[in-house]
């Protein structure tokens, strides 16, 4: 009994994994940013209005399966680029950690208006950050290495109840979304989504200026906590499944059972960025057999890996590893890093904290003019989480 109270006061009054958490959004945040950056010049094409699949073929399947995207609000050239600028402005602002709540939420709906505007765009990467999007949403992935922690820092060493900007844009936010219910753009499913995560927000700023220390402000952190501890639960259950899925999927093949299967995309054109490297790695049976063999192993593996740290530790470096060859070899770059993101969600927090004072030393080596000023964001850096300040804005 004394084991089971302590467990669930851990999962009641903390939020778990707050480096785990803040590395998945920055790595999917600039997954994201990367992508929309590089599709920048074709982006009517794949997205807009000189795309292959027109705006009423993507209306008339929209209507089908009711899937979310702001692009089918309008057919205007202008309301595209308005959509298209807001996915990499909140990918920015999301990868900086400012007002990660909100940012979360805009992320998540520049991510599914994009994706859901063209299906048939993207490859596994794409079906990855889908739903990451979605997750990160429920998740309090600001606690380190955010804009956030060192704005509620600096306002407890200032001894301030914290700035006003938060809830000047919790009012925009409110007004658009007003505006769109009275346009009749949203289904009641999403409306019900934003309106609640809109007034959670407003209720969370009332309580924390008016009763930070009351009993209706301590139950706002338990159940934020429990949200944030099921959202990483589930991110982590997903990369699990992915390769679970995708091991086992692999092992009924007959390519993957005789050892060859590798040695087919990397003779694909559309695969194949480098010919020469993909001759060299297949100019032998028994690379392609172990490369085979071992991916497969790997993937079947790693879900079972998990009751172990040490050997977990191990196969993840060799995940990531493997994508980092995908990324090149076989030229899936966005793939590739929206991998690395899942599954760095299963990184030991002694390494991420390891990585936080690297950051935070490459940071005074290249603004050196900058390191007493910055000093409470280095501590941020060097990774000490803490409770958010009851007196924060919505962010």
């Amino acid at each position: 009994m004394h084991a089971l109270s302590r467990g669930v006061t851990r999962i009641t009054g903390f939020a778990l994994g707050p480096y785990q958490t803040a590395i998945i959004r920055i790595g999917f945040a600039l997954t994201w940013l990367l992508y929309l950056l590089r599709e920048f010049p074709h982006r009517h094409e794949l997205y807009g209005p000189d795309g292959p699949w027109s705006w009423d073929l993507a209306q008339r399947l929209i209507e089908r399966n009711d899937a979310f995207t702001a692009l089918m609000w309008s057919d205007s050239g202008l309301w595209f680029e308005s959509v298209y600028g807001l996915g990499m402005l909140s990918s920015v602002l999301l990868l900086l950690g400012w007002r990660t709540r909100t940012m979360s939420v805009l992320f998540m709906i520049g991510v599914l208006s994009l994706q859901n505007r063209s299906v048939f765009i993207g490859d596994g990467g794409d079906n990855v950050l889908h739903l990451m999007a979605i997750y990160l949403v429920f998740t309090r992935c600001g606690q380190v290495w955010s804009l956030d922690e060192r704005r509620a820092r600096r306002a407890r060493e200032r001894g301030v109840a914290g700035d006003r900007s938060g809830i000047v844009l919790w009012w925009l936010l409110g007004a658009a979304l007003l505006t769109l219910s009275l346009l009749g753009k949203l289904s009641t499913g999403w409306l019900l989504l934003f309106y609640g995560l809109w007034l959670v927000q407003g209720i969370w700023w009332v309580l924390g200026r008016r009763a930070p220390h009351g009993e209706p402000r301590a139950l706002c952190d338990v159940v934020a906590n429990l949200v944030h501890n099921a959202a990483l639960f589930v991110i982590m259950a997903e990369a699990c499944l992915i390769y679970a899925t995708a091991g086992w999927y692999k092992v009924q093949g007959s390519r993957w059972q005789d050892g060859t299967a590798v040695y087919y995309p990397l003779h694909l054109d559309y695969f194949s960025p480098w010919p020469a490297l993909s001759d060299l790695m297949t100019s032998y049976g028994l690379p392609v057999m172990l490369m085979t063999y071992g991916t497969v192993m790997v993937q079947v593996a790693f879900p079972f890996t998990l009751i172990n740290r040490r050997v977990k530790n191990v196969l993840l470096g060799v995940m990531i590893v493997e994508h980092a060859v995908i990324a090149v070899v076989l030229g899936l770059p966005f793939f590739s890093l929206a991998m690395i993101a899942a599954d760095a969600v299963f990184l030991p927090t002694s390494f991420l904290r390891r990585l936080g004072r690297a950051a935070g030393r490459v940071r005074d080596r290249l603004l050196p003019g900058r390191s007493v000023a910055g000093a409470p964001y280095r501590a941020v850096l060097d990774g000490v989480p803490h409770t958010p300040s009851p007196a924060n804005t919505p962010s």
